[in-house]
């Protein structure tokens, strides 16, 4: 699948060398794009006029991308940058932008992820908590499960006293067809240990409302 996404600029040449490197498994970006051009037959294109010339390699690649949390282990990712510390109190990391396809339709659902857990001995970096977000976004996903795998991960993981997870997400699903409710927006919730607390429950919800001045 996707291992990078370069964008490199010639060193003093100005913006005409502008050079876009892409590395991809190049035997499945051409299987997939035979099928996107096949594709573009079925629905009534000509795949070979100029605007589509490239359009199923294009979308091979962006699919790729989009996948590309199968080939990432969020755990792994987390234990990369656990540290003893004796902090006991709640770590919040809010308005996480999440990206991801629902599996139903593959259409984007998008919106902000809040990710809170209290450290039992450990903490993580807090960079590590985003990209635990992205590895499961970035995945064929429905909004309920990929809450319930960021709580899991982070449970199993850090085995801290408790989490809370909270994401709120639009789903081009429901706005571009079927419904076409363009305002919805759909929350999610999973919590184990303290969080299953409403005391606990609730600072979290009141600390992921509040703006800082």
């Amino acid at each position: 699948m996707t291992d990078i996404n370069d964008n490199i600029p010639d060193r003093d040449e100005g913006v005409q060398n502008y050079r876009k490197i892409d590395r991809y498994n190049p035997e499945l970006i051409t299987s997939l794009s035979a099928h996107y051009q096949d594709i573009l037959q079925q629905i009534g294109e000509d795949p070979n006029r100029e605007g589509l010339l490239k359009t199923p390699e294009r979308v091979a690649k962006a699919l790729m991308f989009l996948t590309h949390g199968y080939d990432l282990d969020a755990g792994e990712i987390l234990r990369s940058a656990m540290f003893k510390e004796e902090y006991s109190q709640m770590v919040v990391v809010k308005d996480i932008e999440v990206y991801s396809m629902c599996e139903h339709h593959m259409l984007p659902f998008f919106g902000k992820a809040h990710v809170a857990y209290i450290p039992n001995g450990h903490v993580v970096g807090l960079s590590k908590v985003p990209r635990v977000v992205d590895v499961f976004s970035r995945r064929l996903q429905v909004q309920e499960r990929l809450t319930n795998e960021i709580r899991d991960c982070i449970q199993d993981t850090l085995q801290p006293l408790g989490v809370g997870v909270v994401i709120e997400c639009r789903h081009l699903c429901m706005s571009m067809r079927g419904v076409q409710k363009q305002n919805s927006v759909t929350t999610t919730s999973a919590f184990t240990g303290e969080f299953l607390k409403e005391k606990t429950r609730t600072e979290f919800l009141n600390l992921i409302a509040s703006k800082l001045s």
